[in-house]
């Protein structure tokens, strides 16, 4: 792997990941103006949550049509973000960032209520590229083209939890129209917080009390009931599992967690990389299947905070969709939106089975 690091127009870093040796001068020739964000994080005291407020967000793109595609490789006719004639990976700082380095900047607080807190939203928003081509997708990449991925995430989750303000770093991607992308092409994000995020607190909050309940690892413990349980399992591979979870919220849900505990991307082996991006492809190629359209979804991985838990903590990887039918959406209404309270319309067994259809998996009883 090559990595070649530069400088947008407007100052913003870009980095081309190649799977072989090549030289990118990186010279965008673009003539930008200097980004302007007004980006805070407020505290909402019921909740206990902090709440980012980004309103130059407003104004970023959305679904532009493919021939004036922000992300394409950039031609003598047009220049986009990425100022080369093709990549395999690229990742660069979002024009249009939740979290900035610079945030602090000039920023003064407005109250000293202690029911007001606001904190400058100090951070950092990166947008990765998976692939140049406009109409591909995660699924399509081959093995080599999504371990590069992998290892894009695994270097970029080690060099941002190392700047002083982030306390946890998110890789995700959010899929298709019905999930709410403003941008087609095939690419993800990843968030650098100032802050824990609220599931992520909550999930090492019932881990520290299970800890000390039981002496065991939580999340290592739903790991070996699901393995017992065997009903939910989708896919087991030498460093890899992954399964509807019992308690499943959405009608397409999978968790993948790797066999051995470890605290982030980063933490990854070759072999364990090698083995997620096939085993990834493999997933995401079946939930294609599953209704006979493209999959929409949403798919983050969960990360241990930069400096703290990280020993309860467990990398895995959740990829939730809110189609139930080929034809039906799942809307998060009264009781999910309001009260948080999920209601399922397929069980986590039926969903599991139907999967594993897709996937052309062996009979339960071969699995393992």
């Amino acid at each position: 792997m090559t990595i070649t690091a530069g400088r947008l127009a407007d100052g913003r870093e870009i980095l081309f990941f190649d799977r072989t040796d090549v030289v990118r001068p990186i010279d965008d020739l673009r003539d930008l103006p200097a980004v302007q964000t007004s980006a805070e994080i407020r505290h909402d005291a019921l909740a206990d949550e902090w709440v980012a407020v980004t309103a130059h967000r407003q104004t970023r793109t959305h679904l532009p049509p493919a021939e004036l595609c922000p992300l394409c490789p950039s031609t003598a006719e047009r220049l986009t973000e990425v100022p080369e004639p093709d990549y395999d990976v690229v990742v660069f700082e979002n024009r249009f960032p939740s979290f900035a380095e610079d945030a602090a900047d000039g920023w003064q607080p407005s109250s000293d209520d202690p029911l007001d807190q606001r904190r400058p939203a100090v951070g950092r928003c990166e947008v990765v590229c998976f692939s140049s081509r406009h109409d591909g997708s995660f699924a399509g990449l081959a093995d080599d083209a999504a371990r590069l991925v992998v290892d894009a995430w695994a270097h970029r989750t080690k060099a941002l939890s190392a700047l002083p303000d982030v306390a946890q770093v998110f890789c995700f991607e959010n899929r298709g129209p019905e999930i709410g992308v403003t941008l087609h092409h095939p690419h993800g994000q990843i968030y650098a917080y100032p802050f824990v995020t609220p599931k992520t607190a909550q999930m090492l909050t019932s881990a520290r009390a299970y800890r000390a309940r039981t002496g065991r690892n939580l999340f290592g413990d739903v790991l070996a009931a699901e393995l017992k349980a065997e009903v939910r399992v989708l896919l087991q591979s030498e460093h890899w599992v992954a399964f509807v979870p019992v308690a499943a919220r959405w009608p397409v849900e999978v968790h993948l967690y790797p066999r051995r505990q470890v605290a982030d991307l980063a933490a990854l082996d070759d072999a364990e990389r090698d083995d997620l991006a096939s085993s990834y492809l493999g997933l995401l190629r079946a939930l294609d299947a599953l209704f006979g359209v493209p999959l929409p979804y949403i798919a983050g991985w969960y990360q241990a905070p930069t400096r703290s838990d990280r020993d309860l903590a467990w990398l895995h990887l959740r990829l939730v969709s809110i189609r139930r039918a080929p034809d039906k959406l799942k809307y998060l209404a009264g009781s999910e939106s309001a009260m948080g309270a999920f209601i399922n319309d397929i069980t986590p067994e039926d969903m599991a089975e139907r999967l594993r259809s897709a996937m052309g998996a062996e009979p339960l009883a071969n699995l393992g």
